[in-house]
Formats: C-alpha cells, structure tokens, sequence
C-alpha cells in the first residue's frame, strides 16, 4: 500500500498538469509598430502569470484596420491612435464598451549617432543632413504627428525633398539605426528604457507641438466570446502592465 501512494500522488499531479494546460487559452493581438518592445515585455509577464500564450502581430494602426475590416483573425488591437479603435466601434466590429486608452505616446527626434540631434531640434532649422525618416503620416500616427511637427516649425517645404518615408515606425527607426537616415522622427519608447536613452542623440519633441498621440486597445469582434481577450486587457490595466509602459516614456 505504502508503495503504490506516490504512483498515485504522481499520477494525481500529472492529472492536474493536464487539467491546467486544458484550460489554457491564446489571444491573437494585433499591436502597433511603437508598442512593440513593451509588448513583448507584457506579453511575457501574462503568459508566465496566467498559462496563456498571447500571439503578437505587429505593424501600423491603418494597416491592421484595413486587414481587421476584411476580416482577419485578431482578437485584440493595441492601437496607435484613439481614432481608428473608435471607427471599429462605430462599425460594430469590437466588444461594446472594451475600448480604453492603455498609454500616451512620446514623438521624438532621434539619432543613431551621439551629439548629432541638439535638445531643442535646431538641426531640423539648419538642415545640415542628407535624409529624415518619417513613418507614412497616412497610416502611422507617429508619422502623422512629425508632419505636424514640421508644420508648426514652417519647415515642411525646405524638409520634404529629404524625407524617406517608412511603413511604419518600426521601419522608420530602422532606417535610423542603421545610418540610411541620419535622423527621424520615431517613438521615444523605441530609444528609450528605465528614464534614459539606449544610445544616439535625441529630441523629445514638446507635446504642444502634435496632436497627442491616445493610443487606445480594444476587443475585437473576434474576441468577443474569448475569455483570454478580456483577461488580457484587464492585466493591461494592472500595476505590472503600468510598471512597464512608463518604463518606455510613456504617458498613462
């Protein structure tokens, strides 16, 4: 008898092992380019909390919003603007009432090489570069949002015939780093991690300067009768969710 008590305390944990991992869910999420590191961070956090896995597609707010309106399978969108998670729910293409702002996004004038940008951007009045990327202002509202920036400088004339336009910021930062351009307007959670920059020179551009940059997460349709997409957004509103986004000079 006192033998077959662990095969049995044995088979009782592997029954539970089981019971655990039946339970188990995944949530697709659709992410925009900027949220990218702090996401994977999140996402990480969750699974190891919680046993579910989170698939993570990332890219720019206009294009996942013309890819959810024809239909593909994402139940969750972290959005890069409050505009285009609204338009889903006027479209009736989420879960009612789901939508909320999850973080403020930071523009930011940002060099790979160090000393290159000053802290009050002159080096856009002085034009003394070859190239500037900007992410596509018709689909990334970071894009849109260095436009505006160039607008209120009175510099977009003089700057137009230099910029080297990205998909999305994460190819506009891209473009950056690797020297194709030697500044752009990017996201500063891009260059940024624990109250410093992670290399380069930079710009954080004054907020008065763009339309703020809401970014907004919200069930989708397809995540309406998936528990794992509430649980997820719930944990996004958590002080370890909060704890990582302000790590990446994001606002809340």
């Amino acid at each position: 008898m006192k033998k077959s008590l662990p095969a049995r305390l044995l088979a009782l944990v592997a029954f539970a092992g089981l019971s655990l991992h039946a339970v188990a869910g995944e949530v697709k999420v659709a992410v925009a380019a900027n949220f990218t590191a702090p996401m994977q961070e999140i996402a990480a956090q969750f699974e190891k909390d919680t046993g579910n896995k989170v698939q993570l597609s990332f890219g720019s707010t206009g294009k996942f919003y013309a890819q959810i309106i024809n239909g593909a399978p994402f139940e969750v969108f972290l959005a890069a603007d409050d505009e285009t998670p609204a338009r889903l729910d006027k479209e009736l293409l989420t879960a009612p009432g789901s939508r909320f702002t999850y973080a403020i996004g930071t523009l930011v004038l940002w060099s790979a090489k160090p000393g290159f940008v000053d802290d009050k951007g002159e080096i856009l009045k002085k034009g003394t570069f070859a190239h500037i990327a900007v992410a596509n202002p018709k689909t990334a509202p970071y894009g849109s949002a260095g436009m505006e920036t160039l607008k209120k400088m009175g510099l977009v004339e003089a700057i137009q015939p230099k910029i080297v336009q990205g998909d999305n910021i994460s190819q506009t930062h891209q473009f950056v780093a690797t020297g194709n351009a030697e500044l752009g307007f990017v996201a500063l959670s891009q260059v940024y991690k624990d109250g410093k920059l992670t290399g380069g020179s930079a710009w954080i551009i004054p907020s008065a300067d763009y339309n703020p940059i809401r970014q907004d997460a919200v069930i989708l349709a397809n995540g309406r009768k998936n528990p794992i997409a509430k649980e997820l957004m719930d944990y996004l509103k958590g002080d370890k969710a909060k704890a990582v986004i302000k790590s990446y000079g994001y606002a809340l």
